[in-house]
């Protein structure tokens, strides 16, 4: 589904960078004294090149899948534009194609700078649970850092600062800690930041997607054991479908559902919680919200995801949600006794933007009703 969706975005963005030029060359004067006999072919040629131009400027600055963000959203803000403003010279008679253009830029622009900050900047996001169980707990609670998306390894250090402000009793890690583009040195400096954090039961980590690696781990010079071997030093609490007592409740922390496709597995969560106590509130780790149904049957009291980004970009969320893609996109929600959260993660990804929805970390209270 995933490369269907991306298939669709490559065939937009190449139709836009073609409308783009479309636009552009009907902005270009149309009588060109200095070259008559080409001034058609001309226009062409400039159009194209200044469009170009604009596509490897972003390319340069954000990526070029980011560029493709950039020529997608700017063609359809200036449809949008061309639609408006052609019911405008129906009612009025009046023709503004350069008006039409300059509100398309300008508002396509705002839209972007929005979305990159929103992408950018990290919120905090507040939740309380209740439940009959005997426990009243704090959860800091964080995913799809990406370290090296939106910030490096050094700077990842002033969020887990503001995340000890909080005075979480416990903090959880849902996933894609790291990418695979993620250097060697920002994953060292992240857990290093990670090993200031004071707590009364520890931090608890799980695998995402990304994590072990997709491709040859020789680019970013570490691999899914190394990464371990650091959370592991700065007193990080790594759970492989293990389940960690902490006195008043468990914490789960489940393999990655992408670990079917590496042939590694992972077990149902029926047969994981099968052994624990159901007098103690139980808290599960799982980086894709996609198993909802066996985990409320299993009657586990919280579950935490990250993954989608919380859609990432309209309409990617509404997409997912047409094709079942996850459980739940992002927020909270309730299924018999088991409450679902998900987070639209600290960071990003390879998208730079992010359009109705933040960058955040997310706060929670668990308490005894």
């Amino acid at each position: 589904m995933w490369i269907l969706i991306f298939g669709i975005a490559i065939i937009a963005a190449a139709a836009g960078f073609a409308y783009l030029c479309n636009r552009v060359y009907r902005l270009l004067p149309a009588e060109n004294r200095l070259v008559p006999k080409y001034k058609k072919r001309l226009r062409i040629f400039t159009a194209v090149c200044a469009v170009l131009i604009i596509v490897l400027f972003f390319a340069a600055l954000l990526g070029y899948v980011n560029a493709a963000v950039v020529v997608i959203h700017l063609t359809v803000f200036w449809l949008l534009a061309d639609l408006i403003f052609y019911v405008v010279k129906k009612l009025s008679g009046k023709r503004l194609f350069r008006l039409s253009s300059c509100v398309a830029v300008v508002t396509a622009f705002i839209y972007l700078v929005v979305g990159f900050a929103l992408a950018n900047n990290v919120w905090v996001t507040r939740y309380t649970v209740y439940t009959d169980k005997d426990v009243n707990l704090r959860i800091v609670m964080f995913a799809d850092s990406h370290v090296g998306a939106t910030f490096n390894g050094e700077e990842f250090r002033q969020y887990v600062k503001q995340m000890q402000s909080y005075n979480p009793d416990i903090v959880v890690i849902a996933g894609d800690y790291v990418d695979d583009d993620t250097s060697r040195k920002d994953m060292v400096d992240a857990c290093a930041a990670l090993g200031t954090l004071k707590t009364t039961y520890g931090v608890y980590y799980a695998f995402g997607n990304h994590d072990k690696g997709y491709y040859d781990n020789s680019n970013r010079g570490y691999t899914g054991d190394d990464l371990i071997a650091e959370l592991t030093k700065n007193g990080v609490i790594v759970l492989q479908d293990e389940i960690a007592d902490c006195g008043d409740f468990y914490v789960v922390g489940r393999n990655d559902s992408s670990e079917i496709e590496r042939g590694d597995g992972r077990q149902d969560i029926s047969d994981l919680v099968g052994g624990i106590d159901k007098d103690k509130y139980s808290i599960v780790i799982n980086h894709q919200p996609t198993d909802y149904a066996a985990e409320s049957k299993a009657n586990v009291d919280l579950v935490l995801s990250g993954h989608t980004h919380g859609g990432q970009m309209i309409p990617i969320g509404l997409i997912s949600d047409m094709f079942g893609l996850n459980d739940r996109v992002y927020g909270w929600e309730k299924r018999d006794n088991t409450d679902f959260i998900v987070t639209s993660g600290i960071a990003d990804w390879a998208f730079k933007f992010k359009i109705g929805c933040v960058s955040e970390f997310v706060v929670i209270d668990v308490k005894n009703n």
